[in-house]
């Protein structure tokens, strides 16, 4: 048996945004197989620093998780792709024994850790939920509470109001229906009517 992994406890980042899981070790020297909960999976390469938590209440696992409890910090010697999935490598971390203990641990990177969207026009999800969708005509449709990817396009989902008498709408996210997305004042403009 192994040694024990010297976990570093942390607090989770206030920003922290939940990214992926671990699906289980990889190879025999540490690796794990990631899966990505976003499309790239840009943030889980691009930050060193990942937060894991224990899985969900109700995630399906082979056996209890024991690795850890709480959040643990740990640092990415190494992310890459390798065929249809994302691999990674943790400092301090050297044998699939203590990679096989991380089956399901939730992984979460603070967003201040993300890189930059490579356009003007381009938006992490997380940045748009929550935000204010107004008409041209300055008619609040709602707030944006998920996004949906739909192949071909991204679709805002639009709450207006609670309970049962909130009206929910499904608005494309493309150049044709969005107008203006404005970040610092959690805004979205868009051509689309109440009625729609």
């Amino acid at each position: 048996m192994t040694d024990p992994v010297p976990w570093q406890v942390a607090a989770l980042p206030a920003d922290a945004v939940e990214v992926g899981h671990v699906q289980q070790a990889w190879g025999v020297r540490g690796w794990v197989r990631v899966h990505s909960l976003s499309r790239g999976g840009d943030a889980l390469l691009h930050a060193r620093r990942w937060y894991l938590q224990p899985p969900a209440p109700g995630a399906a696992r082979a056996k209890p998780f024991d690795a850890f409890e709480g959040v643990v910090a740990v640092t990415v010697a190494e992310a890459r792709w390798h065929g249809d999935g994302l691999v990674a490598r943790f400092e301090g971390l050297d044998d699939r024994t203590h990679a096989e203990q991380l089956r399901g641990a939730r992984i979460a990177i603070a967003r201040a850790d993300f890189p930059a969207p490579e356009g003007p026009d381009e938006y992490y999800w997380v940045d748009l939920i929550g935000c204010t969708v107004v008409n041209r005509e300055g008619i609040v449709l709602g707030v944006v509470t998920d996004l949906l990817s739909t192949g071909p396009h991204d679709v805002l989902c639009v709450r207006d109001g609670e309970g049962e008498a909130a009206a929910e709408r499904l608005i494309p996210f493309v150049g044709a229906y969005v107008d203006a997305v404005d970040l610092p004042a959690r805004r979205i403009t868009v051509d689309w009517q109440p009625d729609y």
